[in-house]
């Protein structure tokens, strides 16, 4: 697991909710390798939680350049497959470290 930046807990549960902080990975190449090992961090998270991306009903990514939407919409889909959930896309002036896209996720257990 990743080391929080600040003073923050990278995955809560609540209930049968699991909720995520952004994940983010600025070392690790383009906006599609970011986004692709964000995603790898997020299943993580949710993992240690009894999650998985497959329960997630709600993703918000955030990037620092619209340009890189197909790109990091390319590394998304390949993370989650058939599985689609709700997603908003935000543009942002600038992210933590340097990071060009940040993913946070919401997943629902008990369905």
């Amino acid at each position: 697991m990743t080391k929080p930046l600040g003073p923050y807990t990278p995955v809560v549960r609540a209930g049968e909710w699991v909720v995520t902080s952004g994940q983010i990975a600025p070392d690790a190449g383009d906006v599609a390798a970011q986004t692709s090992q964000a995603l790898s961090q997020l299943r993580n998270l949710l993992e240690s939680e009894g999650a998985s991306l497959a329960d997630v009903v709600k993703a918000t990514v955030f990037l620092v350049d619209m340009a890189d939407f197909e790109a990091m919409n390319a590394a998304y889909a390949a993370a989650f497959g058939d599985h689609r959930p709700a997603r908003t896309t935000i543009a942002v002036a600038a992210l933590p470290a340097g990071a060009q896209v940040e993913v946070e996720a919401w997943a629902h257990l008990g369905r």
